[in-house]
């Protein structure tokens, strides 16, 4: 049995592939140490890199050893696991903080969200931040544990940001540790950066990756064109994305690589599109993942923006994009489209279900002006609502006028009115 006293929270990834949502996470390092490209919000504000030592590692996967085992000798997943259980587990949280509390024990981690953030911060980054959970609370844990129960306790993400900056000998321990304290695991994935696996890790260091149970790496390689990726200051190339690729699936590790469509803004469109498809054909990865663009306020690429450096895409170039990556892979890989800010769900496996993709892309391609932004706002309010279930206050407030019963009447909305709420909606999705 475990000891209430000995209940306490564990660090775990809020940024992980949408592939991993329902994954138990363990944390080998803190945040990024590049963290510079110019499109991400994620990791600003205060956040800094740290490695973490073996011992503090293992400290958190005994600490969400323990909690789980609490919550289940406790009734939680008995007889088998059901959204039931989250209520069951919160009032157990309540009996642990109070116990703990009358026993004198300070709780390890007391808020979620530590960072100062800046009084005139604009209030959709603020939003997106706060599903960030640097220091996770107690609560956080458990529904994380309850979260990965309900998933079927078989997946697990190592992060944060790039764990190829590990030795093998490292990974291998702390695989042996989480696979005796969780031997339920079958699945191990973790991200990492094409750079560190060209240009900082052997072959035959990939291979000792795997070896460690490792399974799968997921790499943003963002864009093919070298000027694309000097413009944002990704810190890489499209030879380290080609050569780092190709290593890791020597090794044996399956490849995911994220594309970002838009990212070339309307100067590079056109390259940013061909050149990734041609890198994604040499590097042959097992899953294309599409992750369009979003300007986050600031970011230096909003920055960018605002000095009239960038000009962001208009929606249909970026499918226009899209079709030219789709039209010009030569690659059998699957695509994915997991992320809320796609416009659309363009999937399949290439080369065989390439003229289905293309038929949807067209399809859109081929709507009347009014019709496309009317598509655009069902898409992302759509999006929201398989995000976080219900809409925000601020969301309700512009829709509520043109709303009968479930559904908008769009003809009462103006186009202005039609972008205007497809950009509230936009800010607030989580890439």
């Amino acid at each position: 049995m475990v000891d209430i006293l000995d209940v306490q929270p564990f660090e775990i990834c809020s940024i992980r592939p949408p592939t991993e949502n329902y994954s138990l996470t363990f944390r080998l390092a803190r945040n990024c140490y590049w963290n510079r490209c110019a499109f991400c919000p994620v990791y600003k504000f205060g956040a800094k890199f740290s490695k973490r030592s073996l011992k503090e590692i293992k400290q958190d996967i005994q600490n969400a050893k323990n909690l789980d085992d609490y919550l289940f000798e406790n009734g939680v997943g008995f007889p088998v696991y059901s959204s039931a259980d989250y209520g069951k587990a919160l009032s157990l949280v309540e009996r642990i903080q109070r116990e703990q509390w009358e026993a004198g024990i300070v709780p390890q981690y007391e808020d979620s969200l530590p960072r100062e953030l800046p009084e005139d911060l604009d209030e959709r980054l603020v939003w997106f931040l706060s599903w960030i959970k640097d220091r996770p609370t107690l609560r956080d844990s458990v529904e994380h544990l309850v979260t990965w129960r309900m998933g079927g306790s078989r997946t697990c993400f190592l992060g944060d940001a790039d764990s190829l900056i590990h030795k093998p000998a490292f990974m291998q321990e702390v695989m042996d540790y989480i696979r005796i304290h969780f031997p339920s695991l079958e699945r191990f994935t973790i991200y990492g950066r094409t750079r560190t696996a060209s240009r900082n890790r052997s072959l035959k260091e990939l291979k000792g990756f795997a070896k460690a149970g490792i399974n799968r790496v997921h790499f943003g390689l963002e864009s093919g064109s070298d000027r694309v990726l000097e413009m944002v200051n990704k810190g890489e190339t499209a030879g380290d994305h080609v050569k780092g690729g190709i290593k890791t699936r020597e090794a044996g590790l399956s490849c995911s690589v994220y594309v970002m469509p838009g990212l070339g803004g309307v100067k590079y469109s056109g390259e940013h599109a061909r050149e990734t498809a041609l890198v994604i054909s040499e590097i042959q990865p097992d899953f294309v993942r599409l992750r369009t663009l979003e300007v986050f306020p600031g970011t230096p690429i909003d920055e960018a923006r605002r000095r009239r450096e960038f000009t962001e895409c208009p929606e249909e170039m970026v499918v226009e994009e899209l079709r030219i990556m789709i039209e010009e892979m030569d690659v059998d890989t699957e695509i994915m489209s997991d992320s809320a800010t796609n416009l659309l769900h363009v999937a399949g496996r290439l080369p065989r279900d390439r003229q289905h993709m293309l038929e949807v892309i067209d399809g859109y391609l081929a709507l009347p002006e009014r019709e496309k932004r009317e598509f655009s706002l069902k898409a992302r309010l759509q999006s929201f609502m398989g995000q976080y279930g219900e809409v925000t206050d601020d969301i309700m407030e512009k829709i509520e006028p043109y709303l009968d019963g479930s559904s908008l009447r769009m003809e009462d909305i103006s186009d202005v009115q039609l972008e205007e709420i497809t950009r509230l909606i936009r800010g607030k999705l989580m890439p």
